[in-house]
C-alpha cells in the first residue's frame, strides 16, 4: 500500500498493524481496557516495542481478562517482574490490576466501552491531515478523557497515552489523508453493540 501514514516505516509487524488494526472502531470493552492498558506500558517508550511484545503481554496476563487481573495481588505482581517477555516496571504492572478494579465497576456502572465512546457519540472524529507534523500529541478531548479516567481510579492514562490510544480504537482518524487507510474509515460500518 503505497502513500501509508510516515510513522509507519518498514517493519512487517508495523505495516500490519497500520493496515489491518490502528484507527479502525472498536467497541468491545475488554479489547478497549487491552489496547489502554497497553498504551499505559508504552509510556516512555517507542509502540513498535510493545507491538512487538504484545503476544507476551497477552500470556503473561491472562489475556487481558480485567475480571481475572482484578483478583491478582503480590504474587502475581513478583511474578510479572520476573518476565522478560514484557516490559517489567512494577507501577506499570500494579496499575493495570488496579485498573481492572476500576474497569469492573465502570463496566457494571455503564460499560467502559460506553464510557468512552459516548465522548464522540459513538462515531469517530474524522481529521484531515496532511502532515504528520500536524497530528497532536494530546487534545482537549484527550485531556478530558484523561481527567475522568483519573477520577474513576485509572493511573497511566495522561492526555498523551489517552490521545494515541484514541487514536489506535478507531475513536479518531488521525490517517493522513493521504494514507489509503484515512478514505477506508471515513464511513466505517455500523458496529455491532
Amino acid at each position: 500500500m503505497s502513500g501509508r501514514c510516515d510513522w509507519v516505516g518498514t517493519e512487517q509487524i508495523y505495516i500490519d498493524y497500520h493496515d489491518r488494526e490502528w484507527g479502525v472502531p472498536e467497541y468491545d470493552s475488554r479489547a478497549l481496557w487491552e489496547k489502554l492498558i497497553l498504551d499505559g506500558f508504552q509510556a516512555g517508550l517507542s509502540w513498535i516495542t510493545i507491538l512487538k511484545k504484545r503476544d507476551n503481554f497477552r500470556a503473561a496476563f491472562d489475556r487481558f481478562s480485567p475480571n481475572l487481573i482484578a483478583e491478582w495481588g503480590d504474587t502475581d505482581v513478583d511474578r510479572l517482574l520476573r518476565n522478560k517477555g514484557i516490559i517489567r516496571h512494577r507501577g506499570k504492572i500494579e496499575a493495570t490490576i488496579s485498573n481492572a478494579r476500576v474497569w469492573q465497576e465502570m463496566e457494571e456502572k455503564q460499560g467502559f466501552d460506553r464510557f468512552l465512546w459516548r465522548y464522540v457519540d459513538g462515531q469517530p472524529l474524522q481529521n484531515r491531515f496532511t502532515a504528520q507534523r500536524d497530528v497532536p500529541a494530546r487534545t482537549a478531548l484527550s485531556t478530558q478523557i484523561s481527567k475522568d479516567l483519573k477520577s474513576a481510579g485509572f493511573k497511566y492514562c495522561g492526555p498523551t497515552i489517552v490521545y494515541a490510544f484514541m487514536q489506535a480504537v478507531g475513536m479518531v482518524n488521525d490517517h493522513l489523508v493521504s494514507c489509503p487507510r484515512h478514505s477506508a474509515l471515513v464511513s466505517p460500518a455500523p458496529a455491532e453493540r
